[in-house]
């Protein structure tokens, strides 16, 4: 069975269930998805409330010790004192469900990462994106495209921090994009 959703030009959001063919489109994106859960049989948990001005919701991720989990001792000074507005869960891999604050979302999130290697030593690595090729919110700096970019910037650096790349060569890519020019 597949759910799928479309923003619509008029602002409205459709949902259609694949293995039936129900259809709603209603103004509200977060009803769409409670009654195609309810029609597929799904239980619907609501979102959480929105964060206050200058905070960020996101999660990071940890999963550079392979198979060893959430459990691992090396987690142990993280478990106990995560950064101040993270917890510490389970997602298959140690994780941090964290609202932090920050000018944008990715300054949240690098916030938080440089901290995590200050105290703990640990390098997140990414933030849990499932299908970062999925580019959702792309005109919301703060929304879900903002944690697609920061997932695939913290992975990118510890992905070339594992084939010896330093922070030069790193760099040296990012500005061979012409990135701060095209942000103007």
């Amino acid at each position: 069975m597949s759910l799928h959703f479309h923003r619509n030009p008029d602002g409205t959001t459709t949902g259609r269930n694949d293995a039936n063919g129900f259809t709603v489109t209603h103004d509200e994106e977060e009803e769409v998805k409670r009654q195609l859960y309810e029609d597929a049989g799904w239980e619907y948990t609501p979102p959480p409330p929105p964060v206050p001005p200058g905070f960020h919701r996101f999660a990071l991720v940890h999963d550079e010790f392979g198979d060893t989990g959430f459990t691992d001792e090396r987690y142990a000074g993280l478990r106990a004192r995560p950064p101040e507005g993270c917890v510490p869960v389970d997602r298959g891999c140690f994780a941090l469900r964290c609202e932090r604050p920050g000018r944008t979302l990715v300054d949240a999130v690098a916030g938080t990462v440089a901290e995590v290697r200050r105290e703990h030593g640990l390098v997140m690595n990414g933030l849990g994106v499932e299908k970062p090729e999925e580019w959702y919110d792309a005109g919301h700096k703060n929304g879900y495209a903002a944690e697609i970019v920061a997932h695939l910037v913290l992975m990118a650096a510890d992905r070339a921090r594992r084939l010896g790349y330093g922070r030069r060569e790193v760099v040296r890519l990012l500005d061979a994009t012409g990135i701060d020019q095209a942000a103007g």
